[in-house]
């Protein structure tokens, strides 16, 4: 919106040529970060004193760590802090011309959305487990599929007209039309290579990405702080790269897709940054708020989408890769102990208890010494992911 009125007056007098400094990228990207941690800043005490009124306070289950019991009661929703500074500030810096930061946008909140609904059964029913999984998967599914086959043709193309001919012709061909090699799986640590994956394998990944960023993120957050200081580390990542591929210029020079429009994203990703660092003022051990699945779901879905669209999944993966050890900690975790319960009668567990931050505690980690290890961990991957720029 800034960027229309910065534009709007300089066609009205020269006086006002300092305003072309909103053209760049990298100003707007500054300054959105610093907006949305202003509003998360301001906005924070205010939000926390209305949750805490409203008695929105996170419930604790039964089976959850001993040590977690005193936080029973704590605000919980607080995620909803975040999506508003990310919001406000990406309208506010962003190009409204740019599709790749709407649909992002959209799939942000729209996850948000069945976070809170998820948060809100917990708090309201005194449901510690909240939305059933069935549920939740499936309006997850849906969200996530319909951003699939948008980006499946946009990610080639420049203009939603295009995407739309670009549709009904895969339609009419009989689900058959090549796609560019920009849109096929990235190899890291090579040179422009890429895996062809056709319009039916781009819209599965797509769905499996989004929504297992999505589910991952949530699952790691569970300590005060541990979710949401990697998400503004890999998100920040996440922009740099959206910056590379959607300039002509570098993205020639480090070998990667040119996506015309992506460097916008830098916009979401520098306030999505932002707001993630004004909540960990508040969430920050002893928390004060907790962010819930509004938050977790709705900020995994976006690292997600935005990782489709600058081609960089794998990349996402290695710089996420807190995110999915965690996933993956509770997934072997409940596979083994059905496959003994089934084998033996008896269900055996891998770990002491999940997801992968429990097991550490249980190992007798404090909680600020697992929060703080896995963010020093992130930071390693980060710059793993980060080499990939050039290292090819």
């Amino acid at each position: 919106m800034l960027l229309s009125l910065a534009q709007w007056l300089q066609t009205l007098s020269p006086e006002f040529g300092f305003f072309r400094v909103f053209q760049y990228i990298t100003f707007r990207a500054v300054m959105a970060a610093l907006t949305a941690l202003l509003i998360g800043l301001a906005a924070g005490p205010a939000v926390i004193r209305h949750l805490a009124a409203l008695k929105i306070g996170q419930p604790i289950r039964g089976y959850g760590m001993e040590s977690h019991l005193s936080k029973s009661g704590t605000p919980t929703m607080g995620g909803v802090l975040i999506l508003l500074s990310i919001a406000i500030s990406t309208l506010l810096w962003f190009d409204w011309s740019n599709r790749f930061v709407w649909i992002v946008l959209l799939v942000t909140l729209g996850f948000g959305a069945i976070g809170w609904v998820d948060d809100w059964r917990k708090v309201v029913r005194k449901d510690p487990e909240g939305m059933r999984s069935r549920e939740k998967y499936l309006w997850q599914s849906l969200i996530g599929l319909l951003a699939a086959l948008y980006l499946v043709f946009s990610i080639s193309e420049s203009s939603n007209l295009r995407v739309m001919e670009l549709f009904f012709q895969w339609v009419r061909s009989g689900f058959d039309v090549n796609l560019p090699p920009k849109a096929g799986l990235m190899l890291p640590f090579f040179k422009q290579v890429s895996y062809p994956l056709g319009v039916l394998g781009f819209v599965i990944l797509t769905y499996l990405v989004i929504v297992g960023s999505s589910n991952a993120v949530n699952l790691t957050d569970g300590l005060d702080g541990l979710a949401i200081m990697p998400v503004v580390l890999v998100g920040s990542c996440l922009g740099l790269f959206a910056y590379v591929t959607g300039s002509a210029v570098f993205s020639k020079y480090l070998f990667l897709p040119y996506i015309a429009g992506s460097g916008e994203l830098m916009i979401f990703c520098a306030a999505m940054a932002g707001s993630g660092l004004a909540f960990l003022w508040f969430n920050t051990h002893p928390a004060q708020v907790f962010m819930g699945d509004v938050g977790a779901l709705a900020l995994g879905a976006a690292l997600g989408t935005v990782a489709v669209i600058v081609r960089q999944e794998i990349v996402l993966a290695i710089m996420g890769g807190i995110f999915v050890v965690e996933a993956l900690s509770v997934m072997l975790q409940v596979g083994y102990f059905k496959y003994t319960k089934k084998k033996f009668g008896a269900g055996k567990r891998l770990l002491k208890m999940a997801p992968l931050h429990h097991h550490f505690e249980k190992h007798g980690w404090k909680e600020t010494q697992v929060v703080v290890r896995f963010w020093i961990i992130t930071i390693m991957l980060c710059l793993v992911g980060l080499s990939t720029l050039k290292l090819r």
